[in-house]
């Protein structure tokens, strides 16, 4: 049986720091609080494995592109400055293979718009950053968008606002794999008040 979760975040030109940076600190945190089965495995995956600019000119190196990585058990997709992503289609594709082969699929801020557009959203509840709610509702008008929301819990697809939210929701995805104590272990270790309403 694998011991290991493997939690793949994906990665592209101008995605949002914390988008990525809080998920990451979060699983890989949790790690250090499970000695038992399915141990966190955090890694990075990019359209192509060369250094990707985050906002702000941080660059990161993916560990894996999207035509040879590991097995994926969580799937996150992060926001951004995501116009550009959402026109290749071999990403979105990519998306979407993933998206049903996974266990878990969530998103951080817009990266809710990759998910649409990849055909993973098509009529759930989601949230995104409060700034992008009006846009996410106009192109997307089969999907409820609801304001005023830490995350949303859609079984096998879970949505978080903008930015911060994402540290949140992940606290929240370890709780539920792992048990409330180990995700309260995470956040005082990372020092975090985690909100734990949604």
């Amino acid at each position: 049986m694998n011991k290991i979760l493997n939690f793949a975040i994906y990665i592209y030109e101008n995605v949002e720091v914390l988008d990525f940076a809080g998920p990451f600190e979060v699983f890989s945190t949790a790690g250090r609080f499970i000695n038992t089965d399915k141990k966190p495995n955090v890694f990075l995956v990019a359209e192509e494995q060369v250094t990707v600019s985050a906002r702000g000119g941080l660059g990161i190196n993916p560990n894996y592109c999207i035509s040879k990585h590991p097995d994926v058990d969580v799937l996150i997709i992060p926001g951004g400055i995501h116009n550009e992503e959402m026109k290749k289609q071999n990403v979105l594709n990519w998306i979407n293979n993933q998206s049903e082969q996974v266990n878990l699929v969530a998103s951080v801020c817009t990266g809710a718009f990759l998910l649409a557009e990849a055909k993973v959203l098509t009529n759930q509840k989601v949230t995104t950053h409060w700034e992008d709610i009006p846009e996410l509702r106009k192109n997307y008008p089969n999907l409820t968008v609801l304001e005023n929301q830490r995350w949303i819990d859609q079984e096998k697809f879970i949505t978080s606002a903008g930015i911060s939210a994402g540290i949140d929701m992940s606290l929240y995805i370890v709780s539920q794999i792992y048990g409330i104590q180990i995700a309260e272990k995470t956040a005082r270790q990372m020092e975090y008040d985690w909100i734990k309403t949604s």
